[in-house]
């Protein structure tokens, strides 16, 4: 009797565990509360980085901390204690084999921050893991259709890419070339070679303009210029078409939802 309840259990665990036994479309009830944990946990560790917010909440930040740690270890048991329902999961070895998985060892990683917090080190960056996971609760249901639409339309399109950097690339050496002839003699600690000037053209041709390196002389000025204007079809080019992409991608969700309504 306790077998069969235990077994009852397990499966309705594994439901609403496991992203693909789930019956229903979308992310299951329990699902959804571990995607909450996840972004409270991760919201949690990055205001703890704010001594004006952490020295005031240091007592109520390190319990939220050690719960949400408690929470995950549970989750990961239960879930190596699910898996035996999938019959590629079954028996112990199944269950070694589970854990060795991609999705088993991101799990894993949310625990970690929890038990090596009490070796010490700093662990921020573990911690940072578990936001991951948030993707592999998510592919699921129609936020999966989307990224996979999302990435055709982003690889029909590597092409125009590959030829959008690479042009970049070759704006970036002639800028950086013709500052270094111009500017080098008399700013050689800036631009006294090619490489040195990259990053003038780098800094430049990504529109950031940092101002720790510019130009002195008047010819410099005008390649600066030049390089300038060249920088705002550079950028633009890119983003078009990656704007083109995510519309196509938009369009083919949308009728896939609307197909999958009309059947």
């Amino acid at each position: 009797m306790i077998g069969l309840c235990l077994a009852s259990i397990r499966q309705k665990l594994y439901q609403q565990l496991s992203v693909t036994a789930y019956p229903e479309e979308g992310l299951s009830p329990l699902n959804k509360l571990v995607a909450v944990i996840i972004v409270a946990s991760i919201v949690i560790v990055t205001l703890a980085t704010e001594p004006t917010i952490y020295e005031p909440w240091k007592d109520q930040i390190i319990a939220a901390d050690i719960t949400i740690g408690i929470l995950f270890a549970i989750e990961y048991i239960l879930r190596l204690w699910v898996a035996g329902e999938d019959p590629e999961y079954k028996g112990l070895i199944g269950r070694i084999k589970y854990a060795f998985t991609l999705r088993a060892l991101l799990d894993l990683l949310a625990v970690l921050p929890f038990f090596l917090g009490f070796v010490g080190g700093d662990i921020f960056l573990l911690r940072l893991f578990r936001l991951v996971r948030i993707y592999t609760l998510a592919k699921l249901g129609d936020f999966s259709i989307a990224m996979k639409h999302i990435k055709d339309a982003v690889k029909e399109r590597y092409m125009e890419l590959f030829l959008a950097f690479m042009l970049a690339m070759v704006v970036l050496l002639i800028s950086s070339t013709v500052m270094f002839l111009v500017e080098g003699p008399v700013q050689p600690d800036k631009f006294g070679s090619i490489p040195r000037a990259m990053w003038w053209g780098i800094a430049t041709l990504t529109t950031i303009g940092y101002g720790d390196i510019y130009p002195q002389s008047a010819l410099g000025k005008f390649c600066c210029s030049i390089t300038c204007l060249a920088a705002i079809g550079l950028i633009a080019m890119p983003t078009g078409i990656m704007a083109a992409a995510f519309s196509d991608a938009f369009q083919r969700h949308k009728k896939t939802i609307q197909d999958r309504h009309h059947h």
